[in-house]
């Protein structure tokens, strides 16, 4: 050791005197701020934005924004509309209309739900019947007289406006006048000081008016949206934390064997939560569908940490030592472990915080905080409660029920983990080369891992998985119908956003060539946009809504041809004219989604290979965008998605980058600063790159995509698995240095604290994995990724270190010059 190591680690055990001479004190003072911390956890709000969160300050969603605030069209789900989607055998007859009507009716009557328009097939058609008929109420009163032969004819007359389409669905039948599914869309005149709990309450008020008044009235808008997402988050938390809590209280069990033991592991445990929640609401980090997943990583760091502390002072208490100098010598060969692992772990959760998501940097911040709560907590904390709690039960004569490490060299299970220490012996660089090839292996292969981005991915699926039947309340989760609907949409709607790719063009569009500018480059688009016959672009825009109104109105015609001088049926002079008669008439509605009043801003939508990918999309709209005129930028759902889904992908890289290198430089001085032997760090990081390999091969495998949390998984299990080869190194190190040989050491080590590992790892990877039981997608894949990432963790510290090791100590015997300059330094 060198002699800085002596002066860190004499600081540190006088912190440990503190704890074991002073165990009231400490105990006193962690319960005050624990109660400091349960005040804030009053104050954490709950993020229901999902997506909305991931795609805030992006270029491309700021280009959406632009578009959704000047165009309106009928998908638009924003805060200020309200969209019901009627399902059915025939929408289109007199008591369906009537039906939507009739909520229609009930929403305008109350000022509080603030409605300041519709338009819907029912709107359209009682307005084709009476166009004096404006209110909801006058419109039920137009279909209620009106016979059917009436109806059937307003219908086929609607659809003469190609609009109309977009508000039924596919399967509209014009002859018949029939539809199975329709959207009828509420605009709310809502004051800016409105927010989205305002917004989520009105939506709710409407969807009891529909309920009460059909039973195939979805409602469906951004309040509902969030509302789910909230029951998502508080349903997922009912689900997953209990079984996580059962599951880690069973192993627990297992491994403490007595039950003073674990009620003081669980209480420490709470401790942790506390402190972590309370920071969330004392420094506004918003909880949202990510953030689960930090309390379950910090009971499983916590776990880790309990089981050395207690595991290591039971192998000092029964070979006959008091609990004082047993916690003592327990404590202090912990402790330099404990801050290394933090620090590392640290590193690994705390990579994730230079993501440009917020998401993913709230999480890294909380993960990172709440890892050192942890340590504290279980650092100094529960030794100074164990020590407390057995001096109380001598005093009251409680026995103990078993106080026997996990396992030990004597034990079967200490034998079986000692066995690379015996194997590995005897060819120690083929072990490292076979292990080096595998791991790469596996690290080419994952880099062929795809990387995606879906609102889905938030949402339950539609079909629950069966178990969800059986979960009793109050855990049992509520019913969601966002999926549903939004499949929904997009099976039976031709318009959903979420398939379409949007051009926001500027420019003045009164110029006599504007609208040829616009048209021109739909007859040679790229691969993904050239789904039209012939190969062209199948466009939605300003100039098919000019051509579709010449068919239906003949003065305008005659007022398009008059000024299209090459007869292609695009008007190229006197466009102010023909933009105000076009706004003037029945079609200005429809107008007004693709042209701004201004003429300045223009939208166009295209349909897209429904089997071309978002990167394919993306890119080809980026291409597209630059072949027109004016300036151009592509948008819509899918781009912005792509361009998270790029983020993402740069996050996962970056902060696994950064993880390791940190993670490699501070076990390198630490080790070059504490034992004068820097090589140890280099040892340390090998075992977790196999794993951190494997895992993304494994990722690959199984057909699992890098998504807004899964990225997160390779710098976490750098956190999460260097703790396994910290932990083994550390004992080793102090094995080491009172054996002759390497294999005594290791011998010792593995069956030791193998042991402990053994019990963390069970206990660390069940508990993370109940995180698949979780409704959503996302938290699912997670928590079967973290499980995989811990028992690769831990096979890699038990199989891969030993001939590391025996590699190190080659080099270690044979002064290579750093120790002289670790003694000059």
């Amino acid at each position: 050791m060198t002699e800085l190591g002596a002066r860190i680690e004499a600081a540190t055990e006088r912190v440990n005197e503190t704890v074991v001479a002073r165990p009231r004190a400490v105990i006193l003072a962690f319960l005050v701020v624990t109660a400091v911390f349960a005040v804030g956890t009053t104050a954490v709000e709950t993020d229901t934005g999902a997506t909305d969160s991931f795609t805030e300050g992006l270029p491309e969603q700021e280009a959406l924004d632009s578009v959704n605030e000047e165009f309106q069209g009928p998908f638009t789900a924003d805060d200020e509309t309200t969209q019901l989607v009627h399902t059915g055998s025939d929408v289109l007859t007199r008591e369906a209309l009537l039906q939507e009507l009739r909520i229609l009716e009930r929403v305008e009557g109350d000022p509080t739900l603030r409605m300041e328009s519709a338009d819907g097939p029912a709107t359209i058609v009682a307005q084709i019947i009476d166009e004096d008929a404006r209110t909801a109420t006058q419109q039920r009163r137009v279909i209620e007289s009106a016979s059917d032969r009436e109806i059937r004819r307003a219908v086929q007359a609607a659809a003469e406006d190609p609009s109309f389409s977009r508000i039924v669905s596919d399967d509209f039948n014009v002859d018949e006048a029939s539809a199975s599914a329709s959207i009828t869309v509420i605009s709310h005149d809502v004051p800016p000081e409105f927010g989205d709990d305002d917004v989520t309450e009105l939506q709710t008020e409407i969807e009891s008016i529909a309920n009460e008044e059909a039973t195939d009235v979805r409602v469906f808008g951004g309040g509902v949206i969030d509302q789910e997402f909230e029951s998502i988050i508080g349903d997922s938390m009912a689900i997953v934390m209990p079984v996580v809590v059962v599951l880690l209280l069973a192993f627990l069990v297992v491994a403490y064997r007595d039950p003073i033991d674990l009620a003081l592991g669980l209480v420490a445990l709470l401790m942790t939560v506390v402190w972590t929640f309370g920071f969330l609401g004392f420094s506004g980090i918003p909880f949202g569908q990510m953030m689960i997943a930090v309390p379950v990583l910090l009971l499983a760091v916590g776990v880790d940490f309990g089981i050395h502390i207690i595991n290591r002072y039971r192998e000092e208490t029964v070979q006959g030592y008091e609990p004082i100098p047993a916690m003592r010598t327990a404590n202090n060969q912990l402790m330099i472990a404990f801050i290394i692992v933090t620090a590392t772990t640290v590193f690994g959760f705390g990579a994730n915080v230079i993501s440009d998501l917020d998401p993913i940097r709230n999480m890294g911040i909380a993960s990172s905080v709440g890892i050192t709560f942890t340590f504290l907590i279980f650092g100094f904390f529960l030794p100074a409660a164990k020590l407390e709690t057995d001096r109380l039960r001598d005093h009251y004569g409680v026995p103990e029920f078993n106080s026997s490490p996990i396992a030990s060299d004597d034990s079967a299970f200490g034998r079986i983990l000692a066995v690379p220490a015996t194997v590995s012996q005897h060819a120690p660089v083929v072990f490292v080369i076979v292990l080096l090839l595998l791991g790469a292996g596996m690290g080419v292969y994952g880099m062929g891992v795809d990387t995606s981005f879906e609102q889905a991915d938030f949402l339950p699926p539609e079909d629950q998985p069966g178990y969800v039947e059986y979960i009793p309340e109050p855990f049992a989760p509520g019913e969601y119908t966002v999926t549903e609907t939004l499949n929904l949409l997009e099976d039976r709607f031709e318009a959903n956003q979420d398939e379409t790719l949007t051009l926001y063009v500027e420019g003045p569009f009164e110029e006599s060539h504007a609208l040829e500018a616009l048209a021109k480059p739909n007859d040679d688009p790229p691969e993904s946009v050239a789904v039209g016959d012939g190969g062209q672009a199948e466009a939605q825009s300003i100039v098919t809504v000019i051509q579709s109104y010449t068919q239906q109105d003949d003065e305008f015609a005659a007022l398009v041809a008059r000024n299209d001088e090459d007869g292609d049926g695009i008007p190229d002079r006197n466009l102010d004219r023909i933009y105000d008669e076009l706004f003037a008439s029945p079609a200005g509605s429809q107008a007004a989604q693709y042209l701004t009043e201004d003429r300045r801003s223009a939208k166009i939508e295209y349909s897209v290979d429904a089997e071309a990918s978002q990167q394919e999309v993306a890119a080809d709209g980026a291409q597209f965008a630059d072949r027109f005129r004016y300036s151009a930028t592509a948008t819509g759902t899918i781009v912005v998605f792509d361009a998270v889904t790029t983020v993402i992908f740069e996050s996962a890289v970056q902060g696994l980058v950064l993880a390791v290198g940190l993670t490699a430089v501070f076990l390198v001085l630490s080790y070059a600063i504490l034992e004068g032997r820097p090589l140890l760090g280099i040892v340390n990081v090998f075992p977790i790159a196999i794993s951190v390999a494997a895992l993304i091969g494994t990722m690959r495998l199984l057909g699992m995509s890098l998504n807004a949390l899964t990225a997160t998984i390779l710098s976490i299990s750098i956190g999460l698995g260097i703790a396994y080869s910290v932990h083994t190194t550390a004992r080793f190190i102090d094995e080491y240095d009172g054996y002759d040989r390497i294999q005594d050491a290791l011998t010792t080590t593995l069956s030791g604290t193998g042991g402990a590992l053994a019990g963390s790892m069970l206990t660390t990877s069940i508990g993370t994995g109940a995180l698949a039981l979780a409704i959503t997608p996302v938290l699912g894949d997670f928590g079967l990724l973290m499980a995989i990432s811990v028992f690769y963790s831990f096979v890699t510290s038990i199989v891969a270190l030993p001939p590391a090791f025996y590699l190190w100590g080659r080099f270690d015997e044979a002064d290579l010059g750093y120790n002289w300059l670790l003694q000059r330094a």
